[in-house]
């Protein structure tokens, strides 16, 4: 069986949308955050392949088709920053502000956290780039010297935890201004957070849009400056 799996081109494809389809229909019946739809996707497409005994690589031959949607989903996130651009001019001053401090909080703790633990250089910078979208920060990490797939991976969990307790935190420190929840959104959890910005409002959706711009070239001069430090 796990031949015939492997043969097949679109296994990858086939097994990414099964996984994210059961992710959705998970959270629409428990509302809960923790059910998010491409964590669910992720252990779903983990076990698949672990029971039928494929390849990373043979999954990705077919999986590598849906990456290629990738970019125009991206570009798609500027209709959402068009339609506020009124509201965009006029607080201009306080979204830059908050990039800024979003993007020091994510190197400093990086930074801090690598002090704690001991960990060496290579270590240090492949985790520098975790709080932007992934076309980025695979690239600041390969030209600091850090180990790209582990950047990755950490990429996508702080997206994940981000989705996830984003909105919760925005209630626990009583955020109520849409602005600032898409900011924090969007600076910390770049894509992933943005698409949960989008559902709780346009105005977040589209502030959580220009915040992943912002903070993922803030970040590429930031974390130039950062991997001196250790």
């Amino acid at each position: 069986m796990s031949s015939f799996l492997e043969g097949s081109t679109f296994f990858g494809v086939t097994v990414s949308l099964i996984g994210y389809q059961l992710g959705v229909l998970l959270k629409r019946r428990f509302k809960n955050p923790v059910f998010n739809p491409l964590l669910i996707s992720i252990l779903f497409v983990i076990l698949m392949l672990l029971l039928c005994r494929v390849r990373y690589e043979d999954y990705n031959e077919g999986a590598k088709y849906i990456s290629f949607l990738l970019t125009p989903a991206t570009v798609c996130l500027a209709l959402p920053l068009y339609q506020q651009m009124e509201l965009l001019k006029s607080h201009i001053a306080a979204i830059l502000a908050g990039s800024v401090a979003g993007v020091l909080t994510a190197l400093g703790s990086v930074f801090i956290l690598a002090k704690i633990f001991g960990l060496n250089h290579q270590e240090y910078v492949t985790l520098l780039p975790k709080s932007i979208t992934t076309a980025i920060g695979m690239g600041i990490s390969e030209e600091l010297g850090g180990i790209v797939t582990i950047t990755v991976a950490v990429i996508i969990i702080t997206g994940i935890l981000g989705n996830v307790i984003g909105e919760g935190v925005c209630k626990l420190f009583r955020i109520k201004q849409p602005i600032a929840k898409g900011l924090a959104l969007g600076t910390a959890a770049h894509a992933i957070g943005t698409a949960r910005a989008m559902e709780m409002g346009e105005v977040e959706g589209a502030i959580s849009s220009l915040a992943i711009a912002v903070s993922g070239l803030l970040t590429v001069i930031g974390a130039s400056i950062f991997a001196y430090f250790i």
